[in-house]
């Protein structure tokens, strides 16, 4: 083995959108390959591979996944994303993949060690898994009152729009999305970023979209957000 190889640590980027999120994600591909170069290079390493999914984080058996594992294990590589949730959004995957000894690094969460990872991963899963089980419910709710779900069915109700079941969905989409802002602030607090225009510049740099999905983070906007999360 060459001395390059054996004092140079080495890294291989994964980015990964699925096909609802083309066009719509603040966090695209291009944006993510972004993110983990400018990681990698921060720590001093070595970008040795790319490797790109365009399919669910609920896909194991993603091609760009498994070609960018099977490179992390050949050249004793650390798997690097721009989010956690770009390599898998299944907590069990994840500390499969810790436990096999793959070294494994988001860029959003540049101090975090396994421990964290792992938490992170583990409540990501369960907020998704209380989100889904809140939209069964309400829609479950808005079906007993005789509300028409779904598509186009070649018919036109006789009734309005169940604007119940609206309201319901619009406040699952808010819940959802504070929830996720959340762990996006709690983590920048646990690096040290403290003050709302501090955290507006934080939140702009790392993509992540604001409550009304457009514009940008200002101190005013956090304030706002951090008032409904709390």
């Amino acid at each position: 083995m060459s001395a390059w190889h054996s004092t140079t640590r080495m890294a291989v980027g994964l980015s990964r959108v699925s096909t609802a999120e083309q066009g719509q994600s603040g966090l695209g591909l291009e944006a993510q390959q972004t993110s983990i170069r400018a990681y990698v290079a921060a720590q001093g390493w070595v970008l040795v591979g790319e490797y790109t999914d365009v399919a669910s984080g609920k896909d194991d058996h993603r091609l760009g996944f498994q070609a960018a594992l099977e490179a992390c294990r050949r050249l004793g590589a650390t798997l690097v994303a721009a989010r956690l949730d770009r390599i898998t959004r299944r907590a069990h995957t994840l500390s499969q993949l810790l436990e096999d000894g793959v070294s494994i690094r988001a860029a959003d969460m540049p101090g975090a060690d396994e421990l964290m990872l792992r938490i992170y991963a583990a409540m990501a899963q369960k907020e998704r898994e209380l989100i889904a089980e809140r939209t069964r419910a309400a829609l479950a709710a808005a079906k007993a009152r005789g509300a028409v779900l779904g598509g186009d069915r070649g018919h036109r109700p006789t009734t309005g729009p169940d604007a119940a079941a609206a309201s319901l969905a619009r406040g699952v989409a808010a819940e959802r999305a504070a929830h996720r802002l959340a762990l996006d602030i709690e983590q920048l607090r646990s690096e040290g970023v403290r003050g709302q225009a501090a955290l507006a510049r934080a939140l702009n740099q790392r993509g992540v979209p604001t409550p009304r999905g457009n514009g940008a983070w200002t101190h005013t906007t956090v304030a706002r957000a951090l008032a409904r999360i709390n």
